[in-house]
């Protein structure tokens, strides 16, 4: 009969501690894992860094001006221009290294 006391006593105790954890864990907003399983919740939890990574970068104003964009654009085209003539451009399509490679 001592022995049947005694794990009914185990039992309201486990029980006891399992209801004192659960409203600790509600009082101060934990997650209770009472299997011990992995969680993201540590990882969920921080603060996303997102915006203050996106903040130290200066602001590129050569993206939004057209006038620049045309500029470069321009400038592209030329050098290009400039090395067609001299025979150092980008071959035609089907016609680079590989395509001499294997001989067709």
């Amino acid at each position: 009969m001592s022995g049947n006391l005694r794990s009914m006593k185990n039992v309201l105790a486990d029980a006891a501690i399992k209801g004192v954890a659960l409203a600790r864990a509600r009082i101060f907003g934990h997650v209770l894992n009472p299997t011990g399983q992995r969680s993201p919740h540590k990882i969920l939890r921080k603060k996303l860094i997102g915006e203050k990574v996106a903040s130290w970068y200066p602001y590129d104003i050569k993206k939004d001006d057209p006038l620049i964009m045309a500029r470069q654009e321009q400038e592209r085209l030329n050098k290009l221009e400039m090395l067609k003539r001299r025979g150092k451009g980008p071959p035609k399509k089907g016609q680079g290294k590989r395509a001499k490679k294997s001989g067709k």
